[in-house]
């Protein structure tokens, strides 16, 4: 199995550069764009792509892209056409991804772009999902809601030692995931950020391997966040439950999924994400 395996995400690969793929959603982020852009590109020495994916030709993140003095060739505008919101606009981009490695990173600059050639790193070596963890040694969180942190910790450790996840931190959506991931595990959540403990749990319930690196999380400087803790909470209990569940009970929520990504591990690769 694991020989197949290894043959079948080395197929998935050949299909696909040497190449960071870099998902980041935006909504008026005019305010950060900028720095976020040189931030990252003064980080990041490998080959890579920028994909800002939008909603709405009117965000003002366009024009302060447009305003940079010095245009990066290695940014690529995506517009968002499967529905708004940031479940779409993932979605959206990591259909227009190139690379054999997709990160997804927030414009807010809450996620640091030292950390991305370590996580590229660890996929290649294998790894299916890195996460950017806040919960271990050497990984923190400055700022935010202290609601919204408390509550982040206590889902990321409480999964780590009650349901087994071999990670520490399952909400940030700093990740970095494998090819294999992007075009064969199907997306079920209908919105918020709760995509990353999505497929966290399903690479995870599927035998794939995760990692994960130490990494610091800052609350942005300027503009306004998005994050809507109570309207998307209902969508992290849904996965976090589902999880608990298989630990505890031995009923395993992924046998749907599973069966999902067995059938699209026989199609050719370049399989979009559903």
């Amino acid at each position: 199995m694991a020989s197949f395996e290894a043959a079948q995400q080395n197929s998935i690969n050949a299909n696909h550069p040497s190449r960071i793929s870099l998902v980041v959603p935006v909504y008026n982020e005019a305010d950060n764009i900028q720095l976020f852009i040189r931030d990252l590109e003064s980080a990041l020495q490998e080959p890579h792509e920028t994909l800002i994916v939008y909603d709405f030709p009117e965000d003002n993140t366009l024009a302060a892209l447009a305003e940079m003095h010095s245009p990066c060739p290695n940014v690529r505008l995506v517009h968002n056409t499967l529905g708004k919101g940031v479940l779409n606009a993932l979605k959206t981009g990591f259909q227009a991804s190139h690379g054999d490695v997709v990160v997804v990173m927030m414009a807010d600059r809450s996620d640091d772009p030292k950390d991305v050639a370590a996580m590229a790193e660890l996929i290649r070596a294998g790894a299916d999902v890195v996460a950017g963890s806040r919960y271990v040694r050497g990984g923190r969180q400055e700022g935010g809601p202290r609601l919204k942190r408390l509550l982040s910790w206590l889902a990321g450790i409480s999964l780590h030692y009650l349901a087994g996840v071999p990670i520490h931190d399952a909400t940030n959506n700093f990740r970095a995931y494998s090819r294999r991931v992007i075009e064969q595990i199907p997306i079920d959540g209908k919105v918020s950020f709760a995509l990353a403990l999505e497929l966290t749990l399903k690479a995870h319930w599927g035998g794939w391997k995760l990692a994960e690196i130490p990494t610091t999380w800052r609350d942005r400087a300027a503009g306004q966040s998005r994050f809507r803790l109570f309207a998307w909470l209902p969508h992290y209990l849904h996965w976090y439950l589902l999880a608990l569940r298989k630990a505890w009970l031995g009923v395993h929520p992924s046998k749907d999924a599973q069966v999902k990504i067995q059938s699209t591990a026989t199609q050719q690769p370049g399989t979009s994400v559903r």
